[in-house]
């Protein structure tokens, strides 16, 4: 997803002399692309997120469209009320690049995992908040934030995400993608978390269950209307997000069925419990604590199958 981010947006500010780029001291190997191309561009401003993000804001008055960079949590977390003060306040077009968003620092320890930072960012007002699922949807993000007027939050991974797309997907912001169709259950996926969401609803096909898969890369604007057309036509859904089970896709999608008329679906959500992780290690290690997908998706449905007779 990094290399698909520096790609995308040298694209961008080839032909856009606004688009500017600030780092925390981070991405070598990937952001050189866009400092050798744009010098005049491009600053480093040090392991200082708070300054970069006010930097970022005075940058936004002026007139450009500033993309900030750093490892999720530093960007966010520790510089929030800049981003508060500073960018939203003024719905200033700051573009907040996150990367390794989940666990994919998992063995760096609780204070590189980012396992908050949608709740966050998806609370301040007029803050869009994208997570893109492969790299495919990671270009075409890219792309939109740098149109769209106002802040955006743009998590990306670091795992070495796959392209899950085949070709570059219709993308629009607020817009879900369908990638299988389904009636057993709905399966919405955020991030990082496409690729293993598509590859499970292959293996549940071979046991006889059909799911629909939708990747839901905007987080906020949420597609509400993909929500409710998959409760009314699946009856069943189980959100999927490399998050704290707290206030990220789960929420969002909760709040959506709690307000959608006559929207009676089964509904769990996947995601990491809500304690802080003393543990370090491997992203696959610390997922554990999760649960097993497979398993909630399988005793899902075989109980609306006991159910319905």
């Amino acid at each position: 997803m990094r290399t698909a981010f520096i790609e995308a947006l040298c694209r961008r500010a080839a032909v856009d002399p606004r688009v500017w780029l600030l780092t925390g001291d981070l991405g070598w190997s990937v952001l050189e692309k866009f400092s050798n191309a744009h010098p005049g561009r491009y600053l480093n401003m040090g392991v200082a997120e708070q300054n970069m993000t006010g930097v970022a804001a005075g940058l936004a008055l002026a007139g450009n469209v500033v993309f900030v960079y750093s490892i999720a949590n530093f960007p966010t977390l520790r510089c929030l009320e800049q981003i508060r003060n500073d960018v939203a306040y003024h719905a200033l077009p700051v573009k907040i690049v996150a990367v390794g968003g989940g666990l994919a620092y998992g063995t760096h320890g609780y204070s590189h995992h980012a396992v908050e930072d949608l709740a966050v960012l998806r609370a301040l007002p007029g803050m869009t908040v994208v997570a893109p699922g492969d790299p495919l949807e990671t270009a075409a993000a890219v792309e939109a934030a740098a149109q769209m007027p106002g802040p955006c939050y743009l998590r990306l991974g670091k795992a070495g995400e796959p392209r899950v797309h085949a070709r570059p997907p219709e993308f629009a912001v607020g817009k879900a993608i369908r990638m299988r169709d389904g009636t057993d259950v709905t399966l919405i996926s955020i991030g990082g978390m496409l690729a293993g969401t598509c590859e499970l609803a292959r293996r549940l096909a071979d046991r006889g269950i059909s799911c629909r898969v939708e990747s839901m890369h905007t987080l906020k604007p949420l597609d509400d209307e993909t929500v409710r057309a998959a409760a009314r036509e699946t009856g069943a859904i189980v959100t999927v997000e490399e998050h704290g089970i707290v206030g990220g896709l789960g929420t969002a999608v909760a709040e959506v069925l709690a307000g959608a008329e006559g929207a009676h679906c089964a509904f769990r959500r996947f995601a990491l419990p809500d304690e802080v992780f003393h543990r370090t290690g491997s992203a696959a290690y610390l997922w554990r604590a999760a649960g097993d997908l497979e398993q909630l998706v399988v005793e899902m449905v075989s109980s609306r199958r006991r159910k319905a007779g």
